[in-house]
């Protein structure tokens, strides 16, 4: 039999506490506690809002993977519907159409290959239309007209379809071949609007629905016949079902009002996961119990999420403080946890410190000390511009000193910024000494700046990443008073609204990029330790700060940043990774 050391390349090390560092795959004994122990990335479970569909539909079917899928059919809040929309892992497309509308439909497949099986035209029908990866065409009717039913489908050549309104509740199945469909055994209970998963005639999973009463109750195909296996922990129906026989997910649906539970089943029983952000019924599912999406619903919304059974948990850990408690710091946008500048600050400081990965050093001051401004760059190539006393002074930093040059056109303070580096950077946003709050927007070439295309909303306080032709804007406030979710994208001519914040904040901390940053901390407007990430699409709250504040400065990247200062005056620093890990024990008693 073969070793730990062989498997591994390592010894197992007795230890009297925990190793700092262990290696991902280290196996050691804890002596103080007799136990050995190892580390697992920390991960959980969740659903994340993706891109709407172009039209809000209910009753659809879905199918596919996270990556590339298909929604199709179903009903508007006026008509039936035969469009069919192609989700390509970020937006929504429109391809060919069905060739009949309908709605309560149900089939399966791939994002090539696919099949979708009865409905409502009205009345109930039995066409069956099958999917090439380019059109729609219409195949052998099922035996018995039906709406409201369930399928599981490996492709357009093997399919189950069971259960449904044919007008009344039925248990009938029926199984195709890839040229005709037969009648086989029945459900053991007839239902309509169940989920259903798997792969066709060989094995499929049927789960919830209406008898009524609604029930729970879940049913496992072999390939012959439908056996009762365990119940659902919430009876339901018109959800939304996904995956195979052995390894399926169930999203929201209907009890006697809709619900966001969400529950994995492993193959013998259901689990409750993490519950879906907006309780639908009558939606659609598609992908695996491990990473798939669910789309539309009723009342009728374009709405999509995205699942994922293992997305990394990121932490915060508390680092070396600052030399100079601060708030309303200036800070890089395009540094690291490795390299890092903190300048300026309340109230009105000149200080500059440098992060070289573990502490901060002082460095020389700048010319003009100043708070509320913002920064570009990095710690060896960096801009400051703006700030309070209401200011358009803009500073370059090379490394080792500040050197006044061109100031903005516009003077403000509370504004945002962003660039790759002191010879090119964006302005956006502030208070000026007319406006409580502005759009202007300029641009820094190294040497001027110019005005460019204005922010769609006028704002102060906001956070803002990126480079000169793809930068990010979000949170802030906004008239009359009050903080904001809205979020911009700039791509180097105008700015687009995108989609919001889950909770709005000013003065809040940033790192990242135009398609991956960090929202960090913030006012409420009280002192938050809200983190919030960005996909490039939405945003999801992830781990919070440890300490909340708001006026803070961060930079970075979703994977590794910073943030530092912020309202107290606070000192604090903290790191920021996008993973974690567990540490487990194997009782060797």
């Amino acid at each position: 039999m073969s070793t730990y050391k062989q498997i591994r390349g390592l010894k197992v090390r007795d230890y009297t506490t925990n190793p700092d560092n262990p290696i991902e795959g280290q196996l050691w004994y804890n002596t103080t506690d007799n136990v050995a122990r190892y580390q697992i990335p920390n991960v959980a479970q969740s659903w994340r809002t993706m891109n709407s569909l172009n039209t809000g539909r209910y009753h659809a079917m879905a199918t596919g993977t996270i990556d590339n899928g298909l929604f199709v059919a179903g009903a508007t809040a006026t008509a039936n519907s035969a469009l069919n929309e192609s989700w390509n892992g970020s937006s929504w497309t429109e391809l060919a159409d069905v060739n009949t509308a309908r709605f309560e439909v149900k089939g399966g497949g791939t994002y090539t290959s696919s099949i979708m099986v009865g409905g409502r035209v009205p009345p109930e029908s039995a066409l069956v239309e099958s999917w090439n990866g380019s059109a729609w065409t219409e195949i052998a009717d099922l035996n018995t007209a039906t709406r409201k039913g369930a399928a599981a489908a490996a492709d357009n050549t093997n399919a189950l379809y069971f259960g449904g309104e044919a007008p009344s509740r039925t248990a009938k199945t029926e199984a195709y071949n890839g040229s005709s469909w037969t009648e086989v055994n029945d459900l053991n209970t007839a239902r309509n609007v169940c989920g259903g998963a798997g792969v066709g005639s060989p094995s499929a999973l049927c789960f919830g629905g209406n008898t009524p009463p609604v029930t729970g109750a879940t049913e496992l195909w072999d390939g012959t016949s439908w056996t009762e296996v365990n119940d659902l922990n919430t009876a339901r129906y018109a959800d939304g079902g996904s995956g195979i026989a052995t390894a399926a997910l169930l999203a929201s649906g209907y009890t006697s009002t809709a619900v966001a539970n969400t529950e994995s089943w492993d193959g013998t029983s259901w689990t409750e996961v993490a519950d879906v952000n907006t309780a639908k019924n009558g939606l659609a599912a598609a992908g695996t119990n491990t990473a798939g999406f669910k789309a539309g619903g009723s009342p009728v919304t374009t709405a999509a999420e995205e699942w994922n059974a293992s997305t990394p948990v990121g932490a915060w850990a508390t680092s070396t403080a600052l030399n100079t408690a601060r708030s309303e710091v200036i800070s890089t946008s395009n540094d690291s946890t490795s390299a890092n500048l903190a300048f300026g600050g309340a109230p009105a400081l000149q200080i500059t410190e440098n992060w070289n990965g573990s502490s901060w050093t002082e460095v020389n001051d700048m010319n003009t000390g100043r708070q509320a401004a913002q920064g570009a760059g990095t710690s060896t190539s960096a801009l400051a511009f703006g700030g309070e006393p209401v200011t358009a002074n803009t500073e370059q930093w090379n490394g080792s000193n500040w050197t006044e040059v061109n100031d903005l056109n516009t003077a403000r303070r509370l504004l945002s910024g962003c660039g790759v580096n002191n010879v090119a950077a964006l302005a956006f946003g502030g208070v000026t000494p007319s406006t409580t709050y502005n759009s202007i927007t300029e641009d820094w070439n190294g040497s001027s700046w110019t005005e460019v295309n204005d922010l769609s909303t006028a704002r102060h306080s906001l956070a803002g990443v990126g480079i000169t032709t793809a930068a990010l804007a979000f949170g802030g406030r906004v008239p009359p008073g009050t903080q904001t979710t809205k979020t911009e994208q700039w791509n180097g001519s105008s700015w687009t609204e995108v989609n919001d914040l889950n909770t709005a904040r000013q003065a809040m901390g940033r790192a990242g990029t135009y398609t991956a940053a960090l929202g960090v901390g913030g006012g409420t407007p009280s002192a938050s330790a809200l983190t919030e990430d960005w996909n490039g699409t939405n945003w999801v709250e992830v781990t919070d700060l440890n300490t909340g504040r708001s006026g803070l400065g961060g930079s970075g990247s979703t994977t590794a940043a910073l943030a530092f200062a912020g309202s107290g005056p606070s000192a604090a620093t903290e790191e920021w990774s996008g993973s974690s890990n567990v540490t487990k024990s194997i009782d060797t008693d």
